[in-house]
This record gives structure tokens, C-alpha cells and sequence, in this order.
């Protein structure tokens, strides 16, 4: 059994970094209070530090990458530090990290509870980051997994889970348990991620787990408007819920979402259940 904390996170304003480490720590115990084992936070969490910047650069969507940067030693200390101190797995707000010179990805970190970490970089992106902001495909397809408590978990960043290759891959691998954080504008964009993750549950009959921002944002554009709901998805079968559905949190409510899974269930269904979803999937490759 493994407890799962997703959070529909508020993206606030911070007068100081010291401000939005207090933020980030509240978070995290609430979790580790409510006896969270795994924490998942969402993409692009980390845009916060922005509201450290001036007003100018917040106003200037390329400066906002550069000088983000600044902080980024600091903000993965930050959580290597909390997952020590509450003996916790974090899966921290994926970060636009600059590569080489010029070249930023979206990087999501995996801590754990000893404070190593590991990253998976967001395969397929979106429009606005493509065409707006030029946060990049990474130049290598890599696709990796984590060993949290035995649980083997994969990351598919935001747009990846509604490309079912991805998660077919992970799941190819082993992957029991895939988190999807995101971060969306409006409803559709928030339903786009919800309906890829429950097809992602279906076919793979696995558990995806969904993180998503919530709140309005003055300080950067890149995530000024913010529509969320963070859930639990399994596939619709024996031993699960008929609609799949095991927890969903109140849309655009700041909260953490829980519920404890069992991966025993995930072999179990593969082996013995109504469909071989998987089985079928897996012979395609």
C-alpha cells in the first residue's frame, strides 16, 4: 500500500525566498501529517520564484527564464531538505531549466526520503511553450522510472499524458504508478489532462496520479490563469472502482487530494481481469 497526497496548488506571490520556502514546507507537512508517503506537486510550480523578480522581468517572458536560474540551487536543496526532514518521496513543481546556452526544458525532480534525486523532462510541448516562451523538446528521448517504497512510478509532464506512447512505454517497464503534474489555463486544457489520464488508467491498468495549479497569477504570463483538479485514476475493473475514478479533489480549491492504492491490485487485474488491456497493448510493441 502506498498513501498518495496530489496537490491542487495555489500559485502565490512572495515577498522573499525564505517566504515561499515557509509556503512550500506548509504544504509538505500538511502532507506528511495526513500520512502521505509520495507527494506530487504540479508543473511549473516553481513560476513563483518570478514574483521574487522585478516587475520588469515579470513583464518579459524570456528575462523570467534567464533569472529564474538564479534560484534554481536553492529551490532543489529546498526540497532535497523537506524530504529528508518529513521521510518523504516529493515529486517537486517541474522547473524550466536551462540545459546549455539558450536551450531550457521542462524538468520535474523525483527527491527521496534519503534527499537523492533523479528528473524526467517533458517529451511533447504545447504551443505556447513551443512557439511564446521556447521551453524546448529535450534533444534525447529518455523516459525514466522511480523507485518509490518498492513501487515502480513514472512522470508524464502535463501534455505527455494525452500521448499514449509514452505511458505505454513506461508501463512496458514496469511502471505501476504514472503522475501526470500539470499545469492548465482553462477547463478544456484541465479536462484535455484529465481525459488523457484515465485513458492512460484504462489502457495500461495502472494508477495515474493528476496535480494541477490553481489561482490567478499578476507576476508572470506564462501562468496567469490557472484552472485545476487534482485525482487518482485506475482502470475500470475487478478490484477498482466501476468508473475508475478513486479520488478527485473540488476544482480550483487549494487542497491536497489522498488515497492510498495497492499496486497488488494492478497485477492482479493484468492477470486475471475482465480484459487484457495491457497484455494486448504490450504484444503491439
Amino acid at each position: 500500500m502506498l498513501k498518495i497526497a496530489a496537490a491542487q496548488y495555489l500559485l502565490s506571490p512572495h515577498n522573499s525566498l525564505e517566504d515561499f520556502k515557509i509556503s512550500v514546507e506548509k504544504w509538505v507537512k500538511e502532507a506528511s501529517d495526513n500520512g502521505a508517503r509520495l507527494l506530487v506537486f504540479p508543473e511549473y510550480g516553481s513560476i513563483e520564484l518570478v514574483s521574487l523578480l522585478s516587475e520588469e522581468v515579470q513583464k518579459n517572458l524570456a528575462q523570467q527564464l534567464s533569472d529564474i536560474q538564479n534560484f534554481r540551487d536553492e529551490f532543489i536543496q529546498l526540497y532535497v531538505e523537506l524530504a529528508k526532514k518529513y521521510d518523504v518521496y516529493i515529486v517537486a513543481p517541474s522547473f524550466p531549466w536551462l540545459e546549455t546556452p539558450d536551450f531550457f526544458v521542462n524538468r520535474a525532480f523525483l527527491i527521496n526520503p534519503n534527499g537523492l534525486y533523479s528528473y524526467q523532462d517533458k517529451q511533447m510541448m504545447t504551443r505556447f511553450e513551443d512557439e511564446q516562451w521556447m521551453v524546448s523538446t529535450p534533444k534525447e528521448k529518455v523516459l525514466n522510472s522511480f523507485d518509490v517504497d518498492g513501487v515502480k512510478v513514472g512522470i508524464s509532464i502535463c501534455f505527455d499524458v494525452e500521448f499514449p506512447d509514452f505511458a505505454r512505454e513506461l508501463a512496458a517497464e514496469g511502471v505501476e504508478v504514472l503522475v501526470a503534474p500539470s499545469c492548465t489555463e482553462g477547463l478544456a486544457g484541465m479536462n484535455r489532462i484529465h481525459v488523457g489520464a484515465r485513458a492512460r488508467a484504462l489502457e495500461n491498468q495502472f494508477y495515474v496520479v493528476v496535480s494541477q495549479t490553481v489561482g490567478m497569477v499578476h507576476y508572470s504570463e506564462a501562468i496567469d490563469k490557472n484552472t485545476g483538479m487534482a485525482a487518482i485514476y485506475s482502470t475500470c475493473d475487478l478490484g477498482f472502482p466501476d468508473d475508475g475514478i478513486i479520488v478527485q479533489g473540488t476544482l480550483n480549491v487549494p487542497q491536497w487530494v489522498y488515497a492510498e492504492i495497492n499496486t497488488k491490485l494492478v497485477e492482479d487485474v493484468r492477470k486475471n481481469g475482465h480484459v487484457f488491456n495491457f497484455q494486448k497493448i504490450k504484444a503491439l510493441r
